[in-house]
């Protein structure tokens, strides 16, 4: 990677209120939404299925079902517009092995 570039990913100093949670954890994240020139907060909670990516470039999945459909959400941990993450349960609760990516529950219902 250019030098460059690695000089201005170390100067971006990342969120500290973000809790350490991995796949598997049933997670709720508040968004900052923008409407014209309103805002607003917003909750997606669902089941995190993958995490990737390192320091300043990492990002989660969320799969959540709304309605009878499957959504999923990428979502960057230094993101300016999540507000917080509030993690729901663990997966050492749950009975879902620990694995990186968890593709496989997208086939479950």
């Amino acid at each position: 990677m250019h030098p460059k570039v690695i000089a201005l990913e170390n100067e971006i100093i990342p969120k500290k209120d973000i809790p350490v949670f991995y796949p598997g954890d049933e997670i709720e994240i508040s968004i900052k939404i923008k409407e014209g020139e309103k805002e607003r907060e917003q909750i997606f909670s669902g089941i995190c299925i993958a995490k990737k990516g390192i320091k300043n470039r990492e990002t989660f999945t969320v799969r959540k079902i709304s309605y009878g459909e499957g959504v999923e959400r990428i979502f960057p941990v230094n993101s300016m517009f999540i507000n917080k993450i509030k993690i729901l349960k663990t997966r050492k609760n749950n009975k879902i092995s620990p694995r990186a990516k968890l593709y496989y529950i997208r086939n479950k219902q």
